[in-house]
This record gives C-alpha cells, structure tokens and sequence, in this order.
C-alpha cells in the first residue's frame, strides 16, 4: 500500500519515548484500571469518514481488510491477540518480516481481503468480528457489506504522519486503551523532535535524495504528496522528486540522471535490489549510482517506508544515510529498545540483520555504520 498525503505533525526516537514514560515528562501513563477495558462501558469512536461507531465493549476480536492496521493496534496492545483477520498482502508480509518471530499467530491468521480490499464477507461472518477496519475513501463497494451485515466498521485512509497518529488514537480508544496509545504519539513527537535538532546541528548542505519504486513495468518516484517527503522534510533532505505531479510519478532514466540524487532508497514494496539498480546502465553517471549510495528500505514488523509504529526507526535510517559518519545513531540498539516497547520482544542480531536487510545492502556505501 503506497501512501497518499503529506504529514505535518512530528513524530519519535524511543530514547525520547522511554525517557517521557519512566520520568512522566509530558507523556500519558500506561492504561489505568479506570479504562473502558477494565470498566465495560460502551465505547464510541469516530473514524476517518467522520461516522461514530459504537462498541457494547472494548473490541476483542478485529478483522481488518486494511493492510497496516493490525501492526499498529498490536503495538497499542503489545499483542496479536485480538486480530481476528487481516488483508492478503499483510500476510504475505509477515511471512517475510520479524512479526513472524515475534507473533507466530500472525502467518496463520485468516485472510477477509485480498489486494482489491473487497471484503469476504462469508470469511468475516465465520469469525464473528467485534470490528472491522476498512478503507473509508475507496468507496461504498468495499465498506457497505459490512455494515449491511449489522458489524461495527471503522473506515480509515491513510497516508500522513496525522493519519497515523490519528490510527493509534482511534485504535487506544477502541480497545479500550487510550492512554497507551496516547504514550506512544507522544513519543512520536519528542523523537521527531530530536531527529530534527540532531540534523539542524550538522548545519550541513541538503542531500538529494530519491525514493523509488523500481521494477520490470518502469520505475516511479515518491513526489511531493507521499509519506516521503514528511519523512526528506524531517530529515533535511532535498526531495529531486518533490515538484512532479501526483503521489507517484512514471520517471525515466533521462529524468533520474538530470536530478542527480545523491542517495536513493528502493521500496521495500519491489523485489528489486541495490545491487541490481547499481548495475542498470541506463542509470550510469548518477551519482548516487556511482558513490553506490542506493538502500533497500528496511521490512520490520510492517514496512518501514510508509507511516507505522515504527515511523521513528525509519526517520533515524534515513538521516544516518543521508549523512554517512555525521548523523549519529546506534540504530540497532534504538531498534532493540523501541521493538521491546511495542511488541514485548528482544531483538537478536540475526532480527536486527533481516530487517535492515543487511544482505541485500551488504554493498552499498556506509551501510555497516548504519546497520553495526
């Protein structure tokens, strides 16, 4: 799923995150015993259509036919159980990603959607959903079955540093965890906060930067209207793409080679490598190409390109490219620390490795001070 609109709230660094939830500087404690999950009271909700949803209870079992939205409400829950089904492609992720590890249940949940997010109401039934998430702005064909058949739907869209935040609030507050869910916003900010001091005190020129789809049909760019250029904006960085038309735009060699990216990231969408983009002659004399400056993006619990709980590790990753050996950051050991605070889990080196997809960027430049 490709974003959609730019982001203009900040977003997290789990130093900062933890340093706000152990000392209470500015950051919401952990759910209380007063909250709706404990107390049983009704819940009501307003989702992204502006239609308030109501819930006898805190939602227990959620189908989601959206594909990042269980990823997110695991981390507000610290848990895959209440995800009763998910889209195709998300299970097609998780079995490439350390949600596998970290909730095994996750390669077996059942499939509601497939990749037109048309729901399988038939499956949806058999689960007996408390709630189910789908897509608010694709039209009446994917969400009317649903609510025809009497189910509580939330419909969402998706695509900016606030849609995600608004996610994680709306989501706190349907499984009857607001205060949750408003620590981790919270962190969020405080990270996004830090990342932008932290590229402010290089006072370095703007590296030009790139992200690109690329595969056998053509290669695109992430404009002006993607996640990414929240995320260029964030971390000082010259979007070369900013100005084209549309949330992604067809480019050619001829175009990439004019803007001259100093950098590109490769979306973690296409099977497509640095290695093999380093090696595409058409791309020749680009200097991101010669300085072998081109990065997979990094498969994490969801894929760290597009807005998810995970935001705040993508922001770092970017900066620490965008500045090899200047922008300091020991992204493993904030990896470590924010996974363990969202999902319960420890990371080991192998984890660590399999997310940063060190064997795919094994070659590129300065990767080792990235992923060591």
């Amino acid at each position: 799923m490709s974003s959609a609109r730019p982001g203009r709230i900040a977003g997290a660094s789990l130093l900062s995150l933890l340093a706000l939830t152990t000392a209470g500087c500015g950051a919401t404690p952990a759910a209380s015993s007063e909250a709706p999950e404990a107390t049983g009271e009704a819940i009501t909700v307003t989702d992204q259509r502006g239609a308030d949803v109501t819930l006898d209870a805190p939602a227990e079992h959620i189908a989601s036919a959206v594909i990042p939205a269980p990823a997110i409400i695991a981390a507000v829950d610290g848990s895959w159980d209440r995800i009763a089904g998910i889209n195709q492609s998300l299970l097609d992720a998780n079995k490439l990603g350390i949600i596998s590890r970290i909730f095994p249940e996750s390669v077996e949940t059942p499939v509601i959607a497939g990749r037109d997010f048309v729901p399988n109401m038939e499956q949806i039934l058999s689960l007996s959903p408390d709630l189910v998430v789908q897509w608010g702005d694709m039209g009446a064909d994917v969400i009317a079955p649903i609510e025809q058949a009497g189910l509580p739907v939330v419909g969402l869209e998706y695509g900016t540093q606030e849609d995600l935040e608004t996610w994680l609030t709306l989501f706190g507050d349907a499984i009857g965890k607001p205060d949750r869910a408003a620590e981790i916003v919270e962190g969020m900010h405080a990270s996004a906060d830090e990342v932008a001091e932290k590229v402010a005190a290089l006072d370095a020129p703007a590296p030009r930067g790139l992200s690109l789809s690329y595969t056998e049909e053509g290669m695109k760019a992430s404009t002006g209207t993607d996640y990414a250029q929240y995320v260029f904006d964030l971390t000082g960085v010259e979007n070369v793409a900013e100005d084209v038309a549309g949330q992604s735009a067809v480019v050619s060699p001829e175009q990439i080679i004019e803007w001259d990216p100093e950098f590109i990231v490769l979306s973690a969408f296409d099977p497509a490598t640095p290695e093999e983009v380093m090696a595409d002659p058409q791309l020749a004399g680009v200097s991101a190409i010669e300085d072998k400056r081109v990065y997979r993006a990094p498969l994490g619990v969801y894929r760290w390109q597009v807005p998810s709980a995970e935001s705040p590790l993508f922001w770092n990753w970017i900066a620490a490219l965008a500045y090899p050996g200047e922008y300091d950051v020991d992204l493993p050991a904030l990896m470590t620390e924010q996974i363990s605070h969202l999902y319960d889990y420890e990371l080991t080196r192998e984890d660590i490795d399999l997310v940063l997809r060190t064997d795919l960027n094994a070659d590129s430049a300065d990767y080792g001070a990235v992923a060591e």
